[in-house]
């Protein structure tokens, strides 16, 4: 099987032209794209959850939108609207932002419920069906979603629905010294974005797509995943476990991971190091102490040390 490694390396270090210092995040939002998943970017303002998904997108040459998620946003604005045409006395679909290739969902959580579900059918299905029409989404198809942490005022948080079709949550952090002073010496001229190119094809993106499917995983450690998936609905301090879609997403992540790593076979570490990305953000806490991102990480990590490594 080929490896990875080279198609991998060219989008990362592309991708750290703007992004400095992040190589673990924009490895993760690999692992997403090759698994043909979603992402959610959780943190506060100004640390590049923008910049990450305008650069990914740039790198691979797929189209890119953005939608800026606010109250008064409605569904329609996202995925179009049927309007009369009258020349033609018919209705002509006019599709919204959501038709493209990468799209960004800045601050989601600032828009309301209703307005967040039009995103499910596009993110589990790869459609969008509006009066009885189906439009079948490009590919690869990825939503970036970015969200202010819950407690910002004037946020509306995540149904768990649309939680749970988020392949991998992240947290991009703070920059350290080091790395904050080459973005400032990076932009003393021009943002770095404007100089951005591609480095690799679509075509080659859906052919890894591909690949990712056909990472051996052993009997035993599909049985691992399961154990500790099931784990977390033991949790006495959860209400809510890691979904089944949780573990598909585990089981997805790790083939990806160790394709990334240039291994056609998963092992062990790739399913503890994936474990808190994929499962965490699909529960919920019953108490302040395990209701963000930190306290759900730390029972997968619980969880994780509760079952024998196979």
């Amino acid at each position: 099987m080929v490896k990875i490694n080279p198609f991998t390396e060219k989008i990362v270090a592309n991708v750290e032209k703007v992004i400095v210092g992040k190589t673990g995040e924009v490895k993760l939002v690999m692992v997403a794209l090759l698994c043909e998943g979603h992402l959610l970017v959780e943190d506060v303002p100004g640390v590049g959850k923008t910049m990450l998904a305008r650069a990914i997108a740039k790198s691979i040459g797929c189209k890119f939108n953005r939608i800026q998620f606010t109250p008064d946003l409605l569904p329609s604005d996202i995925i179009g609207v049927n309007i009369f045409n009258q020349k033609t006395r018919d209705f002509e679909f006019k599709p919204g932002p959501i038709h493209t290739q990468i799209i960004l969902a800045d601050e989601i959580n600032r828009a309301t419920p209703k307005t967040q579900s039009a995103l499910l059918e596009c993110m589990e299905e790869k459609q969008i069906s509006l009066d009885g029409v189906t439009h079948i989404m490009p590919k690869p198809f990825m939503v970036i979603a970015t969200q202010n942490p819950i407690e910002y005022e004037g946020t509306f948080p995540l149904p768990e629905s649309q939680l749970d079709r988020f392949f991998i949550r992240i947290n991009m952090g703070y920059p350290d010294e080091t790395a904050e002073s080459e973005i400032l010496e990076r932009q003393k001229i021009r943002h770095p974005i404007q100089a951005l190119e591609q480095v690799v094809t679509i075509e080659e993106v859906v052919e890894m797509q591909a690949k990712t499917r056909e990472v051996k995983v052993k009997e035993n450690l599909r049985e691992y995943i399961v154990k500790i998936v099931q784990e977390t609905r033991k949790d006495e301090n959860l209400f809510l476990g890691a979904s089944p879609r949780g573990s598909i997403a585990l089981f997805r992540a790790a083939q990806a991971h160790a394709l990334i790593e240039g291994r056609d076979f998963v092992i062990p570490d790739d399913i503890k190091f994936l474990a808190p990305f994929t499962l965490a953000h699909r529960m919920i806490g019953k108490s302040d102490g395990y209701s963000h991102a930190a306290g759900l990480e730390r029972l997968v990590i619980r969880a994780l040390e509760e079952i024998p490594v196979p």
